[in-house]
């Protein structure tokens, strides 16, 4: 019997944002792959200036490649959008007899996930999420099933609530049939894909509040281009005049930096900008240092799948992420530079080595798998 999985997104709402499209086509992909018949709900932006019919038809363009675009499902404000949209998507009540619904969006509302006899609510931001919740900042509906990525969610020691929930540790997953490997030499440069200022502030256990932003993570590492021969990118979302003055600080310091929407505003976009990096250099927001969560984000997994050697800030103790096998974890300025200069000088070992990190612990089809035996 073929299953019916519903996945609920968050793209409507960011049209420009290939990298987060690709969050949600990971687990759709992989659910394919499975054999599942895979619709895709979205919130319409009903405040847009944008009308909602082109919004519609630029998702589903977008999703064409992938064998999506005929099963869109949306709602607005918990409700169906009005009938005159129906021809452009389909009412929820179309999907709604999915044997699971995959919640990626935190804001589904609590009236959409009630129509789906099972639901499981799938924590992408494992610490943050936990963290929102308990500090009032967000609600989330009841569901079935509660899965989360990080490692150290709901388990002994860890350094945020678990809201009193019985949280089920999946990998985030990436469809290795669609991230081949991509070969690629110097001077091609370690990149990344990223916002900058985003006015994201925590209050920590002393009540006080500390910047989660993704500049004050990257701040003890603004000198790295003057200690390794590696040539840094990095693509950020930048507003033009708001944000010049940052972008002239990081190329005095040697970096090089793109516009975001320039090379990563659609999924082949971004796809094709990432197969042509060397490989991936990043820091995180400080919350995942702080949390110690063990957290790897969706993006260094299209990397590692494409054969690309990731260089990223430790996160925390972990079962499965290496320090220096395809993957290297760094946590001073040092050591990153260390990191990077041994991934160069062994780049074709750790480019095998990356890849075969994606297959064993992030492939998504047995990732899904284990997904769907669990909430069915």
């Amino acid at each position: 019997m073929t299953l019916n999985v519903c996945i609920s997104a968050n793209s409507l709402q960011h049209p420009e944002h290939g990298g987060q499209m690709w969050v949600y086509l990971n687990w759709c992909l992989g659910l394919k792959e499975l054999s599942c018949e895979v619709s895709w709900l979205d919130e319409l932006a009903v405040n847009s200036s944008r009308p909602a019919a082109e919004q519609l038809s630029s998702l589903r363009r977008r999703l064409e490649p992938y064998g999506l675009a005929a099963r869109i499902a949306v709602w607005t404000n918990g409700e169906p959008p009005r009938a005159e949209f129906f021809g452009k998507s389909l009412a929820i009540d179309a999907v709604a007899d999915a044997d699971l619904l995959i919640n990626l969006h935190y804001g589904t509302p609590a009236a959409v996930v009630r129509r789906f006899r099972r639901s499981a609510l799938i924590d992408i931001d494992p610490g943050l999420l936990q963290t929102w919740v308990a500090g009032g900042e967000m609600l989330i509906p009841p569901h079935t099933y509660y899965f989360t990525t990080g490692e150290t969610v709901g388990r002994p020691g860890a350094k945020f609530p678990d809201l009193g929930l019985n949280w089920n540790y999946v990998p985030p997953p990436v469809c290795l049939p669609w991230w081949p490997v991509v070969r690629t030499a110097p001077p091609a440069p370690f990149t990344t894909i990223s916002h900058w200022a985003s006015k994201d502030w925590l209050k920590d256990r002393d009540g006080l509040y500390y910047s989660n932003e993704k500049k004050t993570g990257f701040q003890p590492f603004l000198d790295l281009p003057r200690y390794t021969s590696q040539n840094l990118e990095l693509a950020l979302w930048l507003r033009e005049e708001e944000d010049a003055q940052e972008r002239a600080m990081l190329e005095e310091h040697g970096w090089r930096v793109r516009e975001s929407r320039s090379v990563s505003s659609t999924p082949c976009d971004y796809q094709h900008y990432i197969q042509g990096s060397l490989g991936e250099f990043s820091c995180v927001k400080p919350s995942c240092v702080r949390f110690q969560n063990a957290w790897i984000s969706d993006r260094t997994l299209c990397y590692l799948a494409s054969g690309k050697p990731a260089v990223m800030q430790h996160t925390g103790p972990s079962r499965m992420l290496p320090d220096g096998a395809g993957l290297f974890r760094f946590e001073d300025l040092s050591q990153a530079a260390s990191c990077l200069e041994t991934a160069a000088a062994d780049y074709d070992r750790q480019c095998r080595l990356a890849r075969q990190l994606a297959e064993e612990y992030f492939d998504a089809k047995k990732v899904l798998k284990s997904v769907l035996e669990r909430a069915l």
